[in-house]
């Protein structure tokens, strides 16, 4: 371990066992002390668990939950610490004489080596990157622990700078004791559940302390790479290729909760966010700007548009070049300022009506530095404004609506029969008048794609726009980019079927016509694997994206993948960058967009510099991946390993599907699990299931992997590969498809990850609980199986043995996690035993408090929920 993360991890330790000891006494620190011990000798073989099990039911339920809470502590404290890590590496390669690997310079140089310079300009004016934050709130900690912990994190990072042994230090440490006092006095538990309003306010927080400032400086870093000497003293050669979208608040699928006026409130909300941040970064560069007239003097332009200015706004202008006389640059941008002052507040006299009118006067702005010599001034902290505006817009993120083809199927059958409307119906149509209001308010980027879940053919696709006929007059209808989104098996399977069916219809035709045959689609990763098991959701995923993108160039379409990928391994999650290098050849062409689930969100968008590296490394996959070098190694590997692959996915889906299908299998899961606990985090607005029915078709991708993860079984990330790995013919050719093929390497891997953070012994003691020992051997057969095979094909000799900084975390994280499956066990037993039904009340409530706090210890143990 690295010495200051040791340090680190050593003070914050300290620091809660003082906190401990002050708050609950030395006997609860002593009991903590106790059970840490006892799960690190569990591990090293020298505690018997039964023991551990004797200690956690010794103690009365108010300790059980005390101890449970000081572990979740523990736990955000390391992860804290792991964080800071983190940042300290990527600053120490930043330093670093040759580009960082998977950045963006390191692609640039790459791409520039194979391809040359004319075919590099290519693919950086090509490239897109749209990442999708969505309603699937999956991230256990409360706002209130997360912004204890950031608080936690300023007074680290503020010891750190001070001098050994000065009053600052001592200052340091007194606050981030008080600080971590604080979090340990804090609920770990959510008391109201959220509202999707409440989600798009917690999504605003990402935005407004890091995206905003990021996204510019990956521009910058783009920039540079093409041309370090010139950049900031020029025209930029890196465009804006970011677009972000979301999902918060707009998509109803299965929320009831998500209405027209919430959709209409986020979109509110959004644009205040955004124009504030303008505003603001708008006047600290004018702020700056304090170039004298003389020596930069304005362009004919920029006089023009000032005279424009001062003979409609005489006053606010007189105001301006009062306080910034003979500097009419910084006069423009303060004026500029203020006309997003006056957006923002809907003064209609001075508001701008279409971000591009902003754009129009900082390109003025810029032209007339830039023709007066001021170059630096033009193209430094000028540009970035820019590169803002361009990215963001007056909306921040293009709102997606997404509903159930189901749904509008009802809903369609209504309209046409003429009579009544139902409430559910009358609500479609509201929500496509309120898509109609966005696009006339923010403009038509603001919402245009509606995304249709479970879509079966392209009657599905066409009921979204007969619907949008009905719901406004001739005319008026909102402009929409209907997304067919393909999610199970099958579905995804039929895809090329339903996108022929669509080129028929002619509001598809108009759009492709309007848009220069621009289409998007959608593949579900979460319900796909939930309904075929995680190899041959892989598999097929992989597949219809090379049919996808072939269908694409026989119909002279521009096609756009939307990964629907989850946070977890179970549902499609796993490191972005190295997933894009895995995709069929020509599925990705220079575009890249997928969605940023849950806990992932502020995972990749807490830190800056984090941030900045997530969107480095997907930008270098998407410049690499494009490359026919890279596409050209995929497609050999995938030709050659083809018969291997179906061989592995066939009885792979076999037997994920025969243990899912047995008799009593959805029961059963639910005693072994906390599942139908679970809704009691109030994790998010949406319900954990579509409808009342109890059965697993009904039960969302989250949910499942997340019970599975608390079980540490993990089941969803790994099951069936051990029978796939097991019925290949040629043990060689495993080996071989791991080193050659991308994809092939990416699933192993993932399911390697999955396999570590799985505790045999402690899913064992979970599994019991169904009484259903079939199932229970079945279950660790596979795993076995799937441990030995893996770790045979990839050649380790140990679970993640060359990912030594994640085996370092896991390992280290594992005994910790042991102590809250421990308790959570305690409490489970309790609730689904023979004697569960003569729990008194209050005993009752103890258990599901203390099985809740456990849950969400063990989430941020293993830094991991749905």
């Amino acid at each position: 371990m690295p010495e200051q993360l040791r340090s680190d991890i050593r003070l914050l330790g300290g620091t809660l066992g003082t906190v401990l000891a002050e708050g609950g006494g030395e006997d609860l620190l002593a009991d903590v002390e106790k059970l840490r011990t006892a799960v690190i000798g569990a591990r090293e073989g020298t505690v018997d668990p039964a023991a551990i099990t004797e200690l956690v039911d010794s103690w009365p339920l108010e300790r059980a939950k005390q101890v449970a809470r000081a572990f979740t502590v523990y736990f955000h404290l390391a992860n804290l610490a792991e964080e800071h890590q983190r940042m300290r590496a990527l600053r120490e390669r930043d330093d670093a004489v040759h580009p960082p690997r998977e950045s963006l310079a390191a692609a640039v140089e790459q791409v520039r080596s194979d391809c040359g310079e004319d075919r590099l300009a290519e693919f950086v004016a090509g490239m897109e990157f749209h990442p999708v934050l969505t309603a699937h709130p999956t991230e256990a900690r409360r706002r209130a622990v997360s912004t204890a912990i950031v608080r936690i994190g300023a007074e680290l990072e503020r010891l750190h700078a001070a001098h050994p042994d000065s009053a600052a230090e001592r200052e340091a440490r007194r606050r981030l004791t008080e600080e971590v006092d604080l979090l340990w006095r804090t609920s770990q538990l959510r008391y109201t559940k959220l509202d999707p309003l409440d989600e798009v306010r917690t999504a605003m927080a990402a935005f407004d302390e890091t995206i905003f400032a990021v996204v510019p400086e990956i521009y910058r870093s783009l920039d540079t790479a093409l041309d370090p000497a010139g950049t900031g003293t020029r025209p930029p050669r890196a465009r804006a290729f970011m677009r972000y979208g979301s999902w918060i608040g707009g998509d109803r699928d299965g929320n009831p909760f998500v209405t027209h006026e919430v959709t209409r409130e986020a979109i509110a909300i959004q644009s205040e966010h955004v124009l504030r941040g303008l505003e603001e970064a708008c006047g600290r560069v004018a702020r700056t700007l304090t170039a004298y007239s003389n020596l930069t003097p304005a362009g004919e332009d920029l006089r023009d548009t000032l005279a424009t200015a001062q003979a409609g706004h005489p006053r606010l202008m007189a105001d301006i070049t009062k306080r910034s006389p003979n500097e009419p640059h910084r006069q423009m941008l303060q004026f500029a300022a203020a006309r997003l002052r006056a957006t923002r507040e809907r003064n209609a006299d001075l508001a701008y009506q279409r971000p591009e009118q902003l754009l129009e006067d900082l390109r003025t702005v810029q032209a007339s530095l830039d023709a007066a010599g001021a170059r630096r001034q033009a193209y430094g902290e000028l540009q970035h404004l820019i590169w803002q505006a361009e990215t963001f817009g007056f909306h921040l993120a293009e709102l997606e609506i997404r509903q159930h083809s189901g749904v509008h199927a009802k809903a369609l059958e209504e309209v046409r029969a003429g009579g009544a409307l139902s409430e559910a119906t009358e609500e479609v149509l509201a929500t496509l008048r309120v898509v109609a209001w966005i696009q006339e308010r923010f403009g038509v980027d603001a919402c245009r794609r509606y995304i249709v879940s479970f879509t079966r053919s392209a009657a599905d696709v066409a009921a979204v726009y007969e619907l949008a006929a009905h719901a406004l007059p001739a005319g008026r209808a909102p402009v929409l980019d209907v997304i067919p989104l393909f999610e199970t098996g099958a579905d995804l399977d039929a895809s090329p079927q339903v996108l022929d069916g669509m080129l028929e219809l002619p509001d598809v035709r108009r759009r492709l016509a309007e848009s220069g045959g621009r289409l998007e689609v959608m593949l579900g990763y979460s319900d796909s694997a939930k309904d075929v098991g995680p190899v041959s959701a892989t598999l097929r995923l992989y597949d219809v994206q090379g049919r996808l993108a072939a269908w694409a160039e026989r119909n002279g379409v521009v096609l756009t993948l939307f990964h629907g990928r989850g946070g977890s391994l179970g549902r499609g999650g796993g490191p972005a960058s190295r997933a894009l290098l895995a995709q069929a050849p020509g599925s990705v062409d220079g575009r890249f967009k997928v969605t940023e689930q849950g806990e992932v969100i502020f995972a990749r968008y807490g830190q800056r510099a984090i941030a900045h590296r997530h969107a480095e490394q997907v930008g270098h996959a998407v410049l690499l991946a494009s490359t026919s070098t890279v596409q050209d190694r995929a497609r050999r590997a995938a030709d050659r390993f083809r018969g291997l692959a179906d061989e592995i996915a066939e009885a792979a889906q076999t037997a994920y599907r025969e243990l899912i299908d047995t008799d009593g299998f959805a029961e059963w899961f639910s005693r072994v699990s906390p599942l139908e606990e679970l809704g009691e985090l109030r994790l998010g607005s949406r319900p954990s299931r579509r409808s009342a029915a109890r059965g697993l078709d009904d039960l969302r991708a989250i949910p499942w992997v997340f019970a599975w993860t608390q079980t540490r079984v993990n089941l969803p990330g790994w099951y069936g590969l051990g029978t796939g790995l097991a019925a290949a013919s040629d043990p060689a050719a495993l080996r071989a498809a791991y080193a050659e093929w991308p994809l092939f390497a990416s699933l192993l891997d993932n399911a390697e990850m999955s396999l570590a953070k799985t505790d045999r012994a402690i899913a064992e003691r979970y599994l019991r609980l169904g009484e259903r020992p079939e199932l229970t051997e079945k279950v660790l057969a596979e795993y076995d199986r799937t441990r030995d095979l893996v770790l045979s094909t990839t050649g380790h000799t140990r679970l993640l043995e060359n990912r030594r900084v994640l085996s370092r975390a896991v390992d280290l994280r594992n005994p910790y996690v042991d102590a809250l499956s421990h308790l959570q066990l305690r409490a489970l037993n309790a609730l689904r035993g023979p004697e569960a039904e003569k729990l008194d009340e209050e005993d009752q409530r103890h258990l599901e408090r203390l099985l809740l706090l456990s849950v969400n210890g063990v989430a941020a143990g293993l830094q991991n929920t749905g």
